[in-house]
């Protein structure tokens, strides 16, 4: 009775995993048609959750002809002391690479998704928002459609840090680093020698 009453206590509080898709032809291919939008599907932590075109092998399937049969998999697990329930990202498929917050995995290879992560193949966007539970046997996914790329709001370029005066603040910059080619004594002496001075009469010893 009092394990029972443990479970029950345990589940109620699931992670949850919030994953939202994005396409340039959503509206009008029906991507899809074979997600359950916007129900809350409870899993079990101890199953991979497999992404791609096969519905009959993958837990949820895109109507597109140019994704993998299996895409990728999404993989619960858990590290020792701590209570909170992590996931690591895979890449199933030979042809069509994923990439996870800018570094790319090709096939077979494996990431930790931190609690906030753009995820990337094909034309496909995916932000995958990690909310923390304490259940250990179970977890609940959420798949949601959105209007916009969510990589206009997710920077995954290289951060530069700028300095804000007064305040001792930083603002992060997403703006590109341009790589300005530096002179150096062999370039100055190379346009030496390309004009040399002239010397008028007046100047000659």
């Amino acid at each position: 009775m009092d394990v029972s009453q443990t479970m029950e206590t345990e589940e109620d509080l699931l992670t949850c995993l919030r994953i939202r898709f994005y396409h340039p032809q959503q509206s009008c291919k029906g991507l899809y048609s074979l997600l359950p939008l916007g129900n809350r599907i409870k899993c079990l932590a101890d199953e991979s959750l497999r992404l791609g075109r096969d519905a009959q092998s993958c837990t949820f399937a895109l109507v597109d002809s140019r994704v993998s049969r299996k895409q990728l998999t999404l993989q619960a697990y858990r590290v020792p002391e701590a209570r909170e329930m992590l996931f690591s990202i895979q890449n199933l498929s030979q042809t069509v690479k994923v990439s996870v917050n800018g570094t790319v995995l090709d096939f077979l290879e494996r990431a930790d998704l931190p609690s906030k992560a753009l995820v990337r193949f094909g034309e496909y966007e995916m932000l995958i928002i990690r909310e923390a539970g304490e259940a250990k046997q179970s977890f609940e996914v959420v798949l949601e459609m959105l209007p916009v790329p969510p990589s206009r709001e997710t920077c995954t370029c290289e951060p530069t840090t700028l300095p804000v005066m007064d305040t001792g603040a930083h603002l992060v910059s997403c703006q590109p680093k341009v790589q300005v080619p530096l002179e150096n004594d062999e370039t100055l002496m190379s346009t030496s020698l390309d004009n040399p001075p002239s010397f008028g009469v007046s100047d000659m010893p």
